[in-house]
């Protein structure tokens, strides 16, 4: 049985059977390390940690985006954080140490936008190889991951009293994922 739109699915579930997995195992090898009190208390300790913590980090991102809101700016940014925030405080409070590890990523300032920029890459190669045209805006290259958008300083693209213009092209799909794309709907 070959799947029409490729592994997410089949990944989604093996992480739903390996991630358990792991956990339960990770658990009973700190537990027989440290004992079964500390490790209990660990755990604990790191859900008080991630409640708290996502209470903090989500206040400040409801006030940047009602700050994006009240700026008549898109609150990409700002949505993409949300979301990190309320997963990363999930995974938190779910038992186990790797759940925790992802949950303080998405949660914890410095290291969310690392993984707001890996989500947005691997959301752009999937719509990229579902043929969608993908509008890119260069600014700076050097940090642009391809479906990006980076904000530009109105002075630099505007006229006076005129509209922001910003420069970008839309690139259509390329011949060689189109052909992939229909030799697999030709399999399936």
């Amino acid at each position: 049985m070959r799947l029409r739109h490729g592994w997410p699915l089949v990944l989604l579930v093996m992480l739903l059977v390996a991630i358990p997995i792991l956990e339960v195992w990770l658990l009973i090898k700190v537990g027989q390390q440290i004992g079964l009190l500390p490790t209990v208390l660990i755990l604990i300790a790191e859900a008080i940690i991630g409640v708290l913590l996502m209470r903090h980090e989500g206040s400040r991102a409801w006030k940047a985006l009602n700050d994006a809101f009240t700026k008549g700016r898109v609150p990409t940014g700002e949505l993409a954080d949300a979301a990190l925030i309320l997963v990363g405080g999930v995974l938190l409070m779910l038992p186990g140490f790797l759940t925790d590890i992802l949950g303080f990523v998405f949660l914890l300032r410095w290291t969310r936008p690392v993984a707001r920029k890996i989500i947005a890459f691997f959301v752009a190669r999937r719509i990229n190889r579902l043929g969608i045209p993908v509008m890119r805006a260069r600014m700076d290259t050097d940090n642009l991951i391809e479906g990006e958008a980076v904000d530009q300083t109105p002075a630099d693209h505007s006229t006076p009293g005129g509209p922001v213009i910003i420069a970008g092209e839309i690139e259509e799909p390329s011949q060689a994922a189109k052909s992939d794309e229909s030799r697999s709907d030709l399999g399936s």
